[in-house]
């Protein structure tokens, strides 16, 4: 039974010096976060802009048809229109009329459409 007790007495004193060793731990690394902690500023916080995404902007109908026929060297017709904007046919006719009437295009020949 002595021996028991003798051994308790030595158990204790061993958790004894790990507390205190742990104490002292964690007073180190409160020290270490505390010198790591980012610095607040002095006075009043300023505001924070936040970056505004744009808006893509959109391209026209017209604006798309007109940039094709321009690109195009001996002009461009109807169906190959078609193809390179996905439009379909009465909308390709509409926004070429509008961009006749507006001077912007011209028609070569019958169904081909070059830059004015």
């Amino acid at each position: 039974m002595k021996e028991l007790k003798r051994d308790l007495k030595s158990v204790l004193k061993s958790l004894k010096v790990l507390e205190e060793k742990t104490k002292q731990m964690a007073k180190k690394v409160d020290k270490l976060e505390k010198s790591q902690a980012p610095k607040e500023p002095k006075g009043e916080p300023k505001a924070v802009k936040k970056a505004v995404a744009k808006k893509p902007t959109r391209v026209s109908a017209s604006e798309t048809v007109l940039d094709i026929i321009k690109s195009s060297r001996k002009g461009i017709d109807n169906a190959t229109l078609k193809k390179k904007t996905g439009f379909e046919g009465r909308k390709v006719g509409d926004i070429i009329f509008r961009l006749r009437k507006q001077g912007k295009i011209k028609s070569e020949q019958k169904g081909l459409y070059v830059r004015a």
